[in-house]
Formats: C-alpha cells, structure tokens, sequence
C-alpha cells in the first residue's frame, strides 16, 4: 500500500448518518429505555465517588485550605466546557461509543482507534480504583463490627508482605457486571438506589457539618495563594469524572437528542452544586 493509500485508510471516516443507521440496523440490538431522569441519575451515580469522600481533604490540607470552594468552582467551570461539548456530540451523534464514535466521525479512523484505547484504559484504571476503595471502606466497616479480613484476600499483590488478591474489589466488579448484564432498566433502578444513598451522605455531612463550622479557621482562605487553589483543582478534578459515562447510554436512550444533554449537563450541575 503505498503512502497516500495509507494516509487515506487512516484517516478515513465514518459519517454520522452511517453511524446512526448501523444503531438501527443492528438485531437485538439494545433496549430504549432510559429518560432524562435516569440519565441525570447515572452521571451523578459515576461522579460522586471516592474522588468527593476522599480527594477532598487531600486538597484542602495540602493546596488550598479554605479556598477549597474556589477549586470546585474552577473544575466545575472546566468541566462544564467539556460537557457543552459532549453533550452537543451525544445529540448530533446518539450512538454508543462515546467519545469514540464522535472521534471516528469527524477526525478519522486512527483518531478513533486512538480515543477507544484511551476510554478502554479511562474506565478499567477509574474501576480498578473504586473498587479498591470500596474494598477498603468495607474492611475497616468489617473491623469496627468485630471482623476482621486476612492481608492476604483484602490487598493487591506487592501492595503489603503475604498479599495474594483483593477479594472485596474482585467481587464487587463481578456483582456490578452482572447487574449490567441483566438489563438496563434494572440497572437504572438499582443506580437510583445508590445514588439516594450516596446523595443522603453528602446531605448528612452537609446539615451536621454546618453545626461545626467555625468562621476563624478560614483564615488565611487561600495558604497558598492562588497557585495552591489550581493545584487543588487539579487534584479534585477527579471528582467531577464520570458525566462522559452518560454519552455511553445513547443507544439506550428513548429521546437521545433531547434528554443525552439535560443528563450530562443536569448530573454536572446538580454534583457541582453540592460540591461547593
């Protein structure tokens, strides 16, 4: 093949339309049924995580202090721009994929290639890394109640002397996976639990936090100045990762072109909010 012909392959793409025809086209292909709300539900189920509960407090102590409210502000600002864009992708192009069926369509095959190794290894280190602080919240909930889970089945191998498997992190892939597998109705359903959960705990910490505050402990709000609130931006942007999970849902989606960008934006706002 000589190097035009290369160039060309490359570089070729696949028109949206082609994209979207291939979605219909497909038999047993996957149920419409999700909806705004539900969509809303999901982001906020894949941003709030460890990165709020745990990321927070490594910011503030280390960076920003106080200004710990600035660095939200900032990486919400951030995020939000990327969340125009994907939610501007996801109602021109409601097909699964994500990122990487917007990048075959409008920049070309290597583009794309490139875009889904990077989504693959985005989702497999972002679970990999839930997993094992699910796995250690879960230890320690063991051990205040009396049980106590060997080294070996609750620590990677390498991570501690006489490690062998993190079993918590194992099983609890395994039980996600299978509620995946099962439907994406029940999934929705089992998601809105957990983000009730989740959402409650924020709130709890919030009202019972507010009877603590103490207003001479935000001097000097910024110890570091602004260089130390960006740093804390960068650090906490982690927590703000997982509205991009909403654009995977396309295909499921009863009215993607209306509600993929009300979920993106709604589970962006809603976490940005509680965040600050």
């Amino acid at each position: 093949m000589n190097g035009t012909g290369l160039r060309a392959q490359l570089f070729r793409r696949k028109p949206a339309a082609a994209l979207m025809a291939e979605a219909e086209s497909r038999s047993g292909g996957l149920k419409r049924a999700l909806g705004a709300l539900d969509l809303t539900l999901l982001g906020i189920g894949a941003i709030v995580g460890a990165g709020i509960f745990v990321l927070t407090g490594v910011a503030a102590a280390r960076y920003a202090g106080p200004a710990i409210v600035l660095s939200f502000v900032v990486s919400g600002f951030a995020c939000a721009m990327a969340a125009l864009c994907y939610a501007e992708f996801a109602a021109m192009i409601p097909v699964a994929g994500s990122a990487y069926s917007y990048s075959y369509a409008t920049m070309g095959e290597l583009v794309g290639w490139i875009i889904g190794w990077d989504l693959v290894l985005e989702y497999a280190v972002g679970a990999a890394a839930v997993a094992v602080g699910w796995s250690g919240y879960l230890t320690v909930i063991l051990h205040g109640v009396g049980i106590h889970l060997p080294i070996a089945i609750t620590n990677a191998p390498g991570s501690v002397r006489g490690a062998i498997i993190n079993l918590p992190a194992l099983l609890i892939v395994m039980l996600i996976t299978y509620v995946l597998y099962i439907g994406i109705s029940e999934s929705a359903r089992i998601n809105s639990v957990i983000v009730a959960v989740k959402l409650c705990v924020i709130g709890a910490v919030i009202v019972v936090g507010a009877f603590f505050v103490r207003p001479e402990n935000w001097s000097p709000f910024a110890p570091m100045g602004w260089a130390g609130v960006m740093k804390g931006a960068a650090v906490i942007f982690f927590a703000y990762i997982g509205f991009d999970a909403v654009s995977t849902a396309a295909e499921e989606v009863v009215d993607p072109n209306r509600d993929l960008p009300l979920g993106i934006l709604g589970s962006l706002l809603v976490c940005t909010i509680l965040y600050i």
